[in-house]
């Protein structure tokens, strides 16, 4: 699910990953990615994997401040209210 106000995106929903074999496997292939670019990779948290056994299903919604403030300040541009911006070129 999504938040939009006045055609901008203010909220995304989410649910949690709780499957530890899937998550086995997403650790394994970050694993090859960051050892390709960087070198020896961290462990697997395998006490974080058997905690994901005995974990309830889990959803949330993520709230963009930076969007709120958008909304409030009536911003078209987010780089107008981000108090550090980046400078990249606008999309298009």
């Amino acid at each position: 699910v999504e938040v939009y106000v006045r055609g901008l995106e203010l909220a995304n929903g989410y649910t949690e990953l709780m499957d530890p074999k899937e998550q086995r496997e997403r650790f394994k292939r970050d694993i090859m990615a960051f050892n390709s670019i960087y070198g020896t990779p961290p462990p697997i948290d395998q006490e974080f994997l058997g905690a994901l056994e005995h974990a309830p299903q889990a959803a949330g919604m993520a709230l963009g401040v930076d969007r709120l403030v958008m909304l409030i300040a009536d911003a078209i541009d987010i780089r107008d209210v981000q108090w550090a911006p980046i400078d990249l070129p606008a999309q298009t």
